[in-house]
């Protein structure tokens, strides 16, 4: 028997298992299971237990899910504190009585809380599409942000009319001609007129490899003020219900876990909860930050882009 920290997945890596417990797996990275962990339990055909107080609506709340549907090798409990017999009812009261009922409910009565205490509310009401293909006479809008082989890079296309998320592409550890070709493929396959990509880090070599290719590529430079302008603009859209996306679980979970916080300056950054990433949300944001400049240029001729 080994006791390991998740937080580094690739730790996790190397040996074949008969039997794991992820204790408190919501807030480990999914990379710790899909990467190393579920892998390794093929070896030896083994089991695995996932415990963990609720957060949000991310991998493990899927994983939840699988087992509340009855899918075959899946099977899914949960208990409220009150059930701890080393835990006096009086206390739970207690904290009912001194806690906000979203923080209650989740870490007293063990439900995955929707996202009314989040950043962006009335995701699931957006969340009804499925991927589409190009149509004729549609016009388009990408958005991209470029990672690292720990985190993902992410193209979220939008159809500049309807509002309507279209297609979506994750992936990471890819060659560099590969991750190229591919922003490329999606380039033409939708007949964009132009592409946003973050510009930071490794974005600015892939910017300059895709304007050599003949594509109108628009940088993005993600700074603090412009990712606060460009999450509360996608904010307005869901609280309006202006836009929908695509019915994919891992988009949705990194909308629904997003976080805030409001900064001494009175500002507020963003980011994903510790573990967890916020490649889809940013690619979504930046996407409809683009198409948000583009409405601008054709209602105002004289606008600058």
């Amino acid at each position: 028997m080994a006791v390991r920290s998740a937080d580094n997945p690739d730790s996790l890596r190397g040996e074949g298992l008969d039997f794991v417990v992820m204790d408190e797996c919501a807030f480990m990275q999914r990379e710790a299971w899909t990467e190393a962990i579920r892998p390794a339990l093929s070896d030896r055909l083994g089991k695995a237990l996932f415990i963990s107080t609720p957060k949000g609506r991310n991998w493990f709340w899927e994983n939840y899910q699988r087992g509340v549907n009855g899918e075959e090798g899946w099977a899914a409990w949960t208990f409220p504190t009150v059930n701890n017999p080393y835990i006096a009812a009086s206390e739970v009261e207690a904290a009912r009585r001194d806690l906000p009922e979203i923080i209650y409910r989740q870490e007293y009565l063990a439900e995955f809380v929707d996202d009314q205490g989040g950043v962006f509310r009335r995701v699931q009401e957006a969340a009804v599409l499925e991927s589409q293909e190009p149509q004729a006479g549609r016009q388009y809008v990408a958005g991209v942000d470029v990672a690292s082989s720990i985190d993902f890079t992410v193209v979220s296309v939008l159809d500049a009319e309807s509002k309507e998320m279209v297609y979506m592409d994750r992936f990471n550890r890819v060659d560099y001609p590969v991750l190229i070709n591919r922003l490329e493929s999606v380039y033409h396959r939708y007949h964009l007129t132009s592409m946003v990509v973050e510009a930071n880090s490794i974005g600015r070599p892939v910017i300059d490899e895709l304007v050599t290719r003949g594509l109108n590529i628009v940088p993005f430079t993600t700074t603090s003020a412009t990712k606060q302008a460009i999450i509360q603009s996608l904010q307005s859209a869901f609280e309006n219900g202006l836009i929908r996306v695509l019915d994919e679980p891992v988009l949705v979970g990194e909308l629904l876990s997003f976080e805030s916080k409001r900064n001494a300056s009175g500002s507020f950054s963003y980011s994903a909860p510790d573990g967890m990433h916020d490649d889809c949300v940013m690619s979504l944001a930046i996407a409809w930050s683009g198409m948000q400049e583009r409405v601008q240029v054709i209602k105002n001729p004289f606008y600058e882009y």
